[in-house]
């Protein structure tokens, strides 16, 4: 199964993160309402809680006047998140700086995010400074906002995942167990760090976790000792965490069960039991995993039916693949509904997926839809390029090189076309020969053109003959010995993999 990545609180906008969700440790959240304390300022912090910011704010300036922490606090707070006032960074600073003043921890915390979110380093530097300070009364929270600001580039140049690793070390030791999570997944690899990876101690440092109670990591353990490296493995151990997770509603761990039994055990039957009791409890993989077992017949009698109702089930419980699966088998019906597909594939694309998002701009361009509406597919090609789709890269190439919803643009669809080439696309390779044959954005270039053209036809694109036959017709003997050592540099695993940007 796949792991759950953990939603760090600095990779939200102030003004619109959200809580993580359950089967996640707890991070700090900056978008938590304040807390309703006794004292002075109570009734304004209840009515702000109510929903009834102007009010709040009006009783909460005179005791922020005097001084009243709680009032200070509340103040800043709505001017961070424009709530029962107008928004302003420098209002929001000023309060929780003289909130943070007078102790309240909270505040210094708030000030720190949003500094560390600024452009300007040395603002950023003031934030580190200051959760430095509250690390030494207050090495849970403290340490823990250090490590996702190292980890998130927002100290240094680029991401340091020791100086993470270090700061999350701190705070677990002081007794966070999100922080001892955070350490775990770090060393996992699920933060995309390999020169910290560490399976192994990724693996102890969720077994610490679990036996201190922490329930988040009883799913990643229980996946990790059935699914993991073998030499980890440990089915008794795994299948009771799994079950303790399972206790707690996290329902993915029927996801992990069905894997271990299908991919591990080779026991279809018993990981159909699995993916089943998760698709009943809405765990969205699990029904798409159900539904393939039940298109393909696997563990169960084959029934397309019921495979289209758990996918239908998985679409409402939000999973984007769901909505893309069902996009293609009612594409593929005698006579489609158009509009069925459509909504399907917007959905997908809208979650996320970049070859719906490619999908959804041939669909636009080809007019499927009514009209054709260029713009609109130079959005959703736009989308998927910038996500690594090859096949969007190169219809974006198109529209670009022929002015088809943009104007004309040959350095951008030169770009492209690289980037789709790169990933061993047919038709960008062919497109790249074309131009350097023909010198359109480029100067004329029969070597590269000649090499990019036999390139092309290797990877399947019948285009690209007569494009090497034309260019044929006027390469040198010269040239074409260059073009053949051209070629093999770009066939080479060991040469740069790339073609030249144009």
């Amino acid at each position: 199964m796949k792991p759950i990545i953990v939603a760090l609180s600095l990779a939200l906008p102030l003004s619109a993160a959200t809580t993580l969700n359950s089967e996640e440790p707890e991070s700090y959240n900056p978008a938590a309402p304040p807390k309703v304390e006794e004292g002075p300022t109570k009734e304004a912090l209840t009515l702000f809680n109510q929903g009834r910011h102007e009010a709040a704010v009006i009783l909460a300036r005179p005791l922020a006047e005097k001084g009243d922490v709680d009032a200070l606090f509340l103040l800043g707070f709505a001017a961070e998140t424009g709530q029962g006032m107008e928004a302003s960074r420098e209002s929001a600073l000023e309060s929780y700086r003289l909130a943070a003043a007078k102790g309240h921890q909270e505040a210094t915390y708030r000030r720190a995010l949003i500094l560390l979110n600024s452009s300007d380093e040395k603002e950023r530097q003031q934030g580190n400074s200051a959760l430095e300070d509250a690390s030494k009364t207050d090495p849970k929270t403290a340490g823990r906002i250090l490590g996702e600001a190292w980890l998130r580039g927002l100290l240094s140049e680029k991401p340091d995942p020791e100086k993470a690793a270090l700061w999350w070390r701190r705070a677990s030791d002081a007794g966070d167990n999100s922080s001892l999570l955070l350490l775990a997944r770090l060393f996992s690899g699920e933060f995309g760090f390999p020169e910290i990876t560490d399976a192994e101690k990724g693996l102890d440092l969720y077994r610490k976790a679990a036996g201190l109670g922490e329930k988040a990591a009883y799913l990643p353990l229980g996946s990790r000792l059935l699914n993991g490296d073998e030499k980890s493995r440990n089915e008794e151990q795994g299948r009771a965490w799994l079950e303790k997770a399972i206790k707690e509603d996290l329902t993915a761990a029927y996801l992990a069960l069905g894997d271990y039994e299908e991919i591990v055990k080779k026991n279809d039957k018993a990981a159909y039991a699995f993916y089943l009791k998760g698709a009943e409890a809405e765990q969205p993989d699990c029904m798409l995993r159900l539904a393939s077992f039940l298109f393909n017949g696997r563990g169960t009698e084959k029934s397309e039916d019921k495979a289209r109702e758990w996918l239908e089930k998985a679409v409402k419980a939000g999973s984007a693949v769901a909505a893309y699966e069902l996009a293609g088998i009612y594409s593929k019906a005698e006579k489609p509904e158009m509009l069925k597909v459509y909504s399907y594939v917007l959905m997908a694309a809208t979650g996320g997926i970049p070859n719906a998002q490619n999908e959804l701009g041939l669909l636009y361009l080809a007019g499927n839809l009514g009209a054709a509406d260029a713009p609109a597919a130079v959005a959703w090609f736009t989308r998927a390029a910038q996500a690594g789709n090859a096949a969007a890269q190169n219809n974006l190439a198109t529209l670009y090189e022929g002015g088809i919803g943009v104007p004309v643009n040959y350095n951008n669809a030169g770009e492209l076309y690289v980037l789709a080439a790169n990933q061993g696309h047919p038709a960008a390779t062919a497109a790249l020969a074309r131009m350097y044959a023909v010198g359109i954005g480029t100067e004329p270039n029969l070597v590269k053109a000649w090499a990019f053209a036999s390139l092309a036809i290797d990877r399947g694109d019948k285009d690209a003959t007569t494009i090497l036959g034309e260019i044929s017709k006027k390469i040198t003997p010269e040239q074409l010995a260059e073009a053949k050592k051209e070629l093999e540099k770009l066939k080479s695993p060991s040469a740069p993999d790339k073609a030249e940007d144009k």
